[in-house]
């Protein structure tokens, strides 16, 4: 090597490797504006993270709502468990819960079964026992507040 390449601030290597277009046929290069490609992917940050923040929020009001469903059915149950048995009920099976002289009554006999001669003060609700011993309502008599009386 000579020392005059060493101090020639020109490129002096080949063409195809030369970091300038030497030619008019040479690839355009252009600078690049590292301002905006930082603002582009900043954007496009903000907006994947927040499609995936809100997707986890309803995820989350979702799994929330599973949770309060739960403890409702947990509460109906307890107030099940407190009324009076006669028999063992079966999983999967319907049942009738009435109320009689304060008390409550779990029969397998609907409300339509007994016509006119219903021996009890007030029917509150038909309920089904789901595999994991808790109670689901299936028909309740009142509102809201029936299901408080369970």
């Amino acid at each position: 090597m000579s020392k005059n390449n060493e101090n020639t601030p020109y490129y002096t290597g080949d063409a195809k490797f030369s970091p300038i277009p030497l030619t008019v046929s040479s690839p355009q290069i252009k600078a690049e504006n590292k301002g905006k490609i930082k603002a582009s992917a900043v954007e496009t940050m903000q907006k994947q993270a927040n499609q995936q923040i809100n997707m986890l929020k309803k995820q989350a009001e979702t799994i929330m709502e599973q949770v309060r469903q739960i403890e409702n059915r947990l509460q109906v149950s307890y107030g099940i468990y407190e009324a009076e048995m006669k028999f063992t009920p079966k999983i999967g099976e319907e049942y009738h819960l009435y109320e009689k002289d304060g008390a409550k009554v779990l029969s397998f006999i609907s409300p339509n079964e007994w016509g006119k001669n219903m021996p009890y003060d007030e029917f509150l609700a038909t309920v089904l026992l789901l595999a994991d011993r808790t109670w689901e309502v299936r028909v309740e008599q009142g509102d809201e507040e029936t299901l408080r009386l369970i």
